[in-house]
């Protein structure tokens, strides 16, 4: 039997229970730098660069497109006073619209991505690469030799490092960050609830401007009918919903491009001057305090810019930006342009001034194009909510929730079914609640009109990020408590290969989210159960601030402890765009685990002294060949009866005919030895049981109020109604064994 202080007295450090552990459970740095960067970029051609810059309109530009139904009555609210006005904010809207969507953001931050993923978490991954200041410390070396684990070098003493270690210095500066970057996370999700409510209130209303004397309840109605529409289409995905879109959005922008050349010839082509900054200060001049409160309306010209840098996750940065200078920007300036120059001729038609502004003519079918334009005005702030939820979800910052890809050719087209019906439920209620555009306009939260209604954003993200804090703290104490209580590999190994319980025929595979060391649930376990499986790996999943992990990188497995005790341990690692509910997750785990142990016997020389960790350079070696050889044998299940002294090594197995097994070393020389992956293959069929740990986290007795009320209430609440991790791995029911333990914080 091998003990542990037999394995003590191997290594060249006698007497050190410290070096043995490190000896025994180091973490996976050989087998993560033997991995090949297989990974590379997609390079999109010209064809494709169109088509997704023709999807993006239907989905990314739909917000900002649909916006000229409600600026300048939002600016106005009270009606124009002087001609001149309309110039000065005309110039407000035009110079907002260049330095904001198109110079800060499709020109500038766009690029500041990771990987092409836009968004404030995806911005925070990016820092948690470059500095170390993720609130949860999972990650380690090994992580950062993945192909996606991008990042930039600098010099010690330039800004970025100072940067850096003044982040890195204090835990309150971390935390402080983080909450940051919640709060701009969810003042985007508070703002995205307004917009499908008064783009779509916005073009209903068009029906009042040829039956003034229709009630508004209509108008309102006929909104929430169509936002029902709207929400009813999200599980159908972006990229059919885009292809479904961008021609009505393409149609849109090019009416409203059209009606704002013809009304400039039409009525007063003087507007155009307003290209000159200078009429922004005299807006201000002799406008005074309402000047400034009239930003309100002018900012409205700009909603769903958040939105484009979040939907990066959903199209190439050039695709968004070959679709907003060559159709969104010039077709925005001449229709502001365009009813600019009717309002400076009709002072009275402030009101729905876009549907007065259309040619008689054709006001109908560009009624009907607003209205679907409308509809498609919300996509873009609902596809970037869904981004926002997955990637706070990735980094513990928000409950688990069902994830669906909807696209197997772009990973980050996704649709959140609890998030959808949550939105619509709320856009509902905010359009049935102020039931005027206005209003609705009054909402975005200018500090002058808080209350008006600008509470309402602020009492949403209030809301939301209530949720985000409260479970990534309970998620943070979780991961503190398994960190603190972990058993030692040294008195696993001294209880001997049987760990001291019968081993019985079937594979255990005991979640944790340790990627060393052996959980607390384990020991919890076996304490309080006989007996324990013939094969245990030990599994743990874990998120990275990584976009995406590549599929051949994803997993590491190890061999923990001497062979006879027949104990592993496997990593799997997922990036915030990657989508963990795996159908084939534990497939995919035996295929690589049955490709460690054949790779592992392939080394010539191997010892017990030297077995703890995977790859070297003669086995890399040896998985080329492999390979090459059989190129069908890494995700494939491995045929038990193949035996080669070049690929097989005969182990010493616990399995007997019979139901159960013990295992000591009296019975060791008595032992078949039989072939590990047939061994393996066997346990497999007897069965697989997914042991998952169920702690339970409560407000210690001498806790303040405001922490019983977060732990006890508001985070286990939110435990209940989340989704469990034996459905995000696909576990039967039949195969599933919950360990329940309580932790005090």
């Amino acid at each position: 039997m091998a003990s542990g202080l037999e394995i003590e007295d191997e290594t060249e450090n006698k007497g050190s229970m410290w070096v043995l552990e490190q000896k025994l459970d180091q973490p996976m740095d050989e087998e993560a730098g033997r991995l090949r960067n297989m990974y590379r970029e997609k390079k999109f051609s010209a064809l494709l660069l169109l088509r997704l810059a023709f999807q993006s309109l239907g989905v990314v530009y739909g917000d900002l497109g649909t916006s000229p139904l409600y600026v300048f009555y939002n600016t106005f609210p009270h009606g124009v006073r002087d001609p001149e006005d309309v110039i000065g904010a005309l110039s407000l809207i035009i110079y907002s619209l260049t330095l904001i969507p198109l110079l800060k953001y499709v020109f500038i931050v766009c690029k500041a991505n990771d990987n092409g993923q836009g968004g404030t978490f995806a911005l925070y991954s990016l820092l948690c690469r470059h500095a170390k200041i993720n609130t949860i410390p999972n990650q380690h070396r090994t992580d950062e030799e993945l192909t996606t684990y991008s990042r930039n070098t600098f010099h010690e003493h330039s800004y970025a490092a100072k940067t850096k270690r003044w982040l890195e210095k204090y835990a309150s500066r971390k935390h402080a960050l983080l909450v940051l970057v919640l709060v701009g996370t969810c003042m985007v999700i508070g703002d995205g609830i307004l917009t499908p409510a008064i783009s779509v209130l916005s073009a209903s209303g068009g029906i009042k401007v040829d039956h003034p004397k229709m009630s508004n309840d209509i108008v309102v109605l006929v909104a929430v009918v169509i936002l029902i529409f709207l929400f009813s289409l999200q599980h159908y995905g972006t990229d059919k919903v885009g292809w479904l879109f961008a021609p009505i959005v393409l149609l849109w922008f090019i009416l409203i491009g059209g009606i704002g050349i013809f009304n400039i010839r039409k009525y007063d082509s003087s507007v155009l001057r307003a290209f000159s900054p200078v009429y922004i200060v005299h807006y201000f001049r002799r406008g005074g305090r309402d000047a400034w409160t009239s930003l309100g309306g002018i900012m409205l010209s700009i909603t769903g810019t958040e939105a484009l840098f979040a939907d990066l996750a959903h199209f190439p940065v050039s695709a968004i930006q070959l679709a907003f200078t060559v159709v969104v920007f010039p077709c925005l300036l001449l229709a502001y342009c365009g009813q600019a120059a009717y309002l400076v001729k009709h002072k009275d038609h402030v009101i729905d001034a876009f549907y007065h502004s259309i040619p008689d003519r054709i006001y109908w079918p560009v009624f009907l194009v607003a209205t679907l334009a409308a509809i498609v005005a919300s996509q873009a702030t609902i596809s970037a909510t869904f981004s926002i939820i997955k990637q706070a979800l990735a980094l513990g910052c928000f409950p688990r929730v069902k994830v669906v890809h909807t696209s197997k050719k772009f990973l980050g087209q996704i649709y959140i079914p609890d998030i959808n019906w949550i939105l619509m439920i709320l856009c509902i209620a905010v359009t049935a609640g102020f039931k005027n555009q206005s209003q609705i306009g009054n909402a975005y939260a200018v500090l002058f009109k808080v209350d008006q209604g600008g509470w309402v954003p602020l009492v949403i993200a209030a809301a939301f990020l209530l949720i985000m804090y409260f479970w990534h703290y309970g998620t943070l104490k979780r991961y503190e408590f398994e960190m603190h209580s972990k058993v030692s590999m040294a008195w696993i190994l001294g209880l001997g290969p049987s760990l001291g319980l019968v081993r019985v025929p079937g594979i255990g595979l005991v979640y944790t989210e340790l990627a060393s060391g052996v959980p607390h649930i384990f020991s919890h376990f076996i304490t309080n159960l006989p007996a324990i499986h013939s094969v245990v790996v030990f599994v743990c999943v874990k998120y990275l601030p990584v976009y995406t992990v590549p599929e051949e990188e994803r997993f590491l497995v190890k061999r923990i402890g001497p062979k006879n005790f027949h104990m592993f341990r496997c990593v799997a690692r997922y990036g915030y765009k990657d989508h963990k509910k795996d159908d084939e997750f534990e497939n995919k785990l035996f295929d690589n685990l049955f490709m460690f142990v054949r790779l592992e016997s392939m080394m010539e020389g191997c010892s017990d002294s030297d077995e703890y960790s995977l790859y070297g350079q003669q086995t890399e070696r040896s998985k080329d060949s492999l390979l090459r050889d059989n190129p069908n044998s890494a995700y494939c299940n491995f045929d038990p009866t193949i035996s080669s002294v070049d690929s097989i090594v005969q182990v010493k197995s616990p399995l007997h005919g019979n139901n159960h097994s013990g295992v000591s070393s009296g019975q060791t020389s008595n032992q078949t030895e039989v072939n590990e992956l047939e061994f393996l293959t066997n346990c497999r069929d007897a069965g697989v049981v997914h042991i998952l740990g169920n702690t339970v986290v409560r407000a210690s007795r001498d806790s303040k109020i405001c922490k019983k009320i977060a732990v006890d209430y508001i985070y286990a609440f939110l435990r209940k109604i989340c989704r469990e991790n034996s459905v995000i791995f696909n576990v039967p029911h039949e195969s599933l064994l919950n360990v329940g333990q309580i932790f005090y914080v």
